[in-house]
């Protein structure tokens, strides 16, 4: 009996320590030997002094953040270069984040900056880092499966003119616990702060219930609010038996009251229920009493331009104010490192399919994540794609063209070779030429990768004017006497046509897209140079 007991013995002690041997060690890279002498990005050091990062549970760790300044050059060694400006140094909470993005082997990392260890009863604190503002809830997202590591900024950056609120993110070189783990983005989080969604918190009756609230199309996971309506394919067909789940983003689901809980659940289902009804294109009674149209059409131009096969059913993020405020939802763009041609599943590589249209495949694939019944029912009324056509001309005259993103591509680029960041990245996550889940295209260097995302960016853009009617020799709209230009200029012309009876019944007259020529398209026009957008 005692042999047994010490063999028994002695194989649990075994195999506790090939269970240690094998916990992986905060995930290093595949060559930990690699070191910033200088750089021009930013420098973030991360010390847990060898306790291992939790996916669910925040630990303490130590972080300093070295940035001089733009244009100016950063040195890991601060005793031989004293004097660095030290833009952080203190305690934070941090943890792994992420989904998909936790399975790659270099993982992204959310972070609370504190008071105090949260072993002494830190409080988090809001706190201004690279020129962000002040909050105290950030992320260091990690691209990974992007090997050009600009499509998640680039979609942010070309989406920043049309949508209210995008997270802002900063290129920086991360060390943890003295390794060198690459390159990674400071960014923003979608959340609730003076400088993110500036949102009430809500309170418990009239008013202050209505707002504001932040929740997310996401994964079943966790305490969710399952939709009462399916999803359908691309012809309408009812897809049994799978489910859209919403995610409590803001307030988090344990700190709110039941009372709100049911309050943003009866609103979504009144949004549903109005875009499942036989009137729901109704200007008066319909969707666009629940919903801010042109916010809507933003983010989907923004999703359908990268083709994301996570689009609106994975961290498809929407916020609602106050009904003092507005009492409609609203989009929120994130997460876009699966954009741009990059996947080889789910079509993701392919220039030509609509993203909203994805059930279909998403059904053959066994994905249990499937795209809302909403975009379905949007896409087919006429006024909204009639909007949505006009939205997407005035974005290709203005940000949304091939010089001005290939401006952008070559600007986020230039930042990660300029002094040498991509090259160390590399080193430390060698990846060039070797296939990189999910990757439908292998580049063999830098260059190759930037020229396959510019490639594949020129085809879909080509694409999408197809398919949206876009042509540049088309009048613009509001450009009544074509110069070229909408300005006052416009507005004299077309009052004088009214008031003539000589009313111009051409594309570019009819500002408020209602098939004919009136005050009503003055009014738009106004309006327009006002605000810098057209009214919806």
């Amino acid at each position: 009996m005692m042999k047994k007991f010490v063999l028994l013995t002695a194989m649990l002690v075994l195999s506790g320590m090939t269970l240690l041997a094998q916990q992986p060690d905060n995930y290093p890279p595949q060559n930990k030997n690699v070191a910033i002498d200088h750089t021009n990005l930013p420098i973030v050091w991360l010390e847990v002094n060898g306790a291992m990062i939790l996916r669910d549970e925040r630990i303490t760790a130590r972080m300093k953040l070295i940035h001089n300044g733009d244009g100016q050059l950063n040195y890991a060694d601060t005793v031989a270069h004293p004097g660095q400006r030290v833009e952080y140094d203190g305690y934070i909470a941090l943890r792994y984040r992420g989904h998909t993005s936790f399975s790659h082997s270099r993982k992204p990392y959310s972070f609370r900056p504190l008071t105090a260890p949260l072993e002494e009863g830190g409080e988090k604190q809001k706190v201004k880092l690279l020129g962000m503002g002040k909050d105290n809830n950030w992320a260091l997202l990690a691209p990974y499966s992007d090997q050009t590591m600009v499509r998640d900024l680039l979609a942010r950056e070309l989406a920043r003119p049309w949508m209210e609120f995008t997270p802002q993110g900063r290129y920086c070189e991360l060390y943890l616990d003295g390794i060198y783990y690459g390159v990674y983005i400071l960014a923003e989080v979608v959340s609730k702060g003076k400088h993110r969604l500036n949102l009430d918190d809500p309170g418990e009756e009239g008013d202050e219930l209505t707002g504001g609230y932040i929740m997310e199309v996401d994964r079943s996971e966790g305490e969710v609010y399952m939709s009462s309506h399916q999803p359908v394919t691309s012809t309408g067909e009812v897809c049994t038996g799978k489910h859209i789940f919403f995610q409590y983003v803001s307030p988090d689901y344990e700190d709110m009251t039941q009372v709100q809980i049911s309050y943003i659940k009866r609103r979504i289902r009144l949004m549903e229920n109005t875009l499942a009804s036989a009137d729901y294109q109704n200007p008066e009674t319909g969707y666009s009493q629940y919903i801010d149209v042109m916010n809507f059409i933003d983010y989907q131009l923004a999703e359908e331009l990268g083709h994301n096969v996570d689009a609106y059913r994975l961290s498809g993020k929407f916020f609602k104010r106050r009904d003092s405020v507005d009492a409609r939802f609203k989009m929120v763009l994130w997460d876009m490192e699966l954009a741009y041609g990059i996947p080889y599943y789910l079509n993701g590589w392919r220039s030509d399919l609509w993203s909203y249209q994805m059930n279909d495949t998403l059904l053959v694939s066994g994905d249990p994540y499937l795209v809302p019944f909403w975009w379905y029912k949007l896409n087919n009324d006429p006024a909204y794609t009639a909007k949505l056509k006009a939205r997407w001309a005035e974005y290709r005259r203005s940000n949304i063209t091939l010089e001005r993103i290939y401006a952008v591509i070559d600007s986020l680029a230039g930042a990660l070779t300029l002094d040498g960041a991509i090259a160390r990245n590399s080193q430390a996550w060698p990846r060039w030429g070797v296939y990189v889940w999910p990757n439908n295209y292998i580049p063999q260097n830098y260059d190759d990768a930037l020229s396959y995302l510019k490639q594949w960016l020129s085809d879909r853009i080509a694409w999408m004017d197809e398919q949206l009617g876009y042509d540049p020799d088309a009048p613009q709209r509001g450009d009544v006497n074509g110069d070229g230009a909408v300005n006052i200029s416009d507005v004299t012309l077309l009052i004088n046509y009214l008031l003539t009876g000589n009313a111009a019944a051409d594309a570019a007259a009819d500002c408020d897209l209602d098939g004919k020529a009136g005050i009503g398209d003055v009014t738009a026009l106004v309006n327009y140079l006002l605000g810098g957008h057209w009214p919806e």
